[in-house]
């Protein structure tokens, strides 16, 4: 059976581009922005992975990590951060499995992503 990845980004290019690519191989669940993703797992779907962008309309990125971090069911799944930003310096943690700048090459990613699902839930702590 396929595993689900859940990708967030505002971006409908970069969604089309990883829901085809990733579609090989796993089940792939796209939202636009933190909200629409909030409101997909709120009818009780849960992801293997989660793909999401930074700055986003409604939701970003980093408000969505934090929702996910604290709530233990969605504690475990590991979350990929691809986006044209740098990582965050200083702030509070945010538990992700790795941070992907943009552009990104998509060999490299989808070993990433697969690499993620086996480890899940080793996700590094990275300080905003």
């Amino acid at each position: 059976m396929k595993k689900t990845v859940l990708i967030i980004d505002d971006s409908e290019p970069i969604r089309f581009l990883l829901e085809t690519f990733l579609s090989k191989k796993h089940k792939v669940v796209s939202a636009k922005d933190g909200y629409s993703a909030m409101l997909w797992l709120a009818k009780g779907n849960k992801p293997d992975l989660i793909i999401t962008d930074i700055h986003m309309p409604n939701i970003d990125g980093w408000e969505l990590i934090e929702h996910l971090n604290s709530n233990e069911l969605y504690s475990d799944v590991p979350v990929i951060v691809l986006s044209g930003t740098e990582a965050p310096r200083e702030g509070a943690a945010y538990k992700i499995a790795n941070f992907i700048r943009k552009p990104f090459d998509p060999v490299n990613l989808m070993s990433i992503v697969d690499k993620s699902m086996q480890m899940a839930g080793s996700a590094v702590a990275i300080t905003a």
